[in-house]
């Protein structure tokens, strides 16, 4: 298993999410994080299951909320997650990890 570390932006976006889907219905955002976590769980175990998007960043999508994972693989056996972003957001702000 690759080891992880999440950078502080994709921490804060993990938040600002779990925040959102609370005010919206209690225990939502608990959901979420739950969700995030087993897709970096299983980025972490399976890293190249995952494509490609954008010079070296590979994306992972959400099953129940529509979000995506952005990450790169490490020399190191190391994944770095960049951001969670909401998939409707504009890819112009999607990290440039090259």
């Amino acid at each position: 298993m690759y080891k992880s570390i999440i950078l502080p932006s994709a921490k804060r976006e993990i938040r600002e999410a779990a925040k959102w889907y609370n005010n919206r219905q209690k225990g939502l955002g608990k959901k979420f994080t739950a969700q995030v976590r087993k897709k970096l769980t299983h980025i972490k175990q399976n890293p190249f299951a995952y494509s490609i998007r954008k010079g070296k960043t590979r994306t992972a999508v959400l099953h129940v909320f529509p979000f995506m994972v952005h990450f790169t693989i490490e020399e190191n056996h190391t994944v770095v997650i960049a951001s969670v972003l909401h998939t409707s957001r504009s890819p112009i702000i999607w990290p440039d990890m090259e």
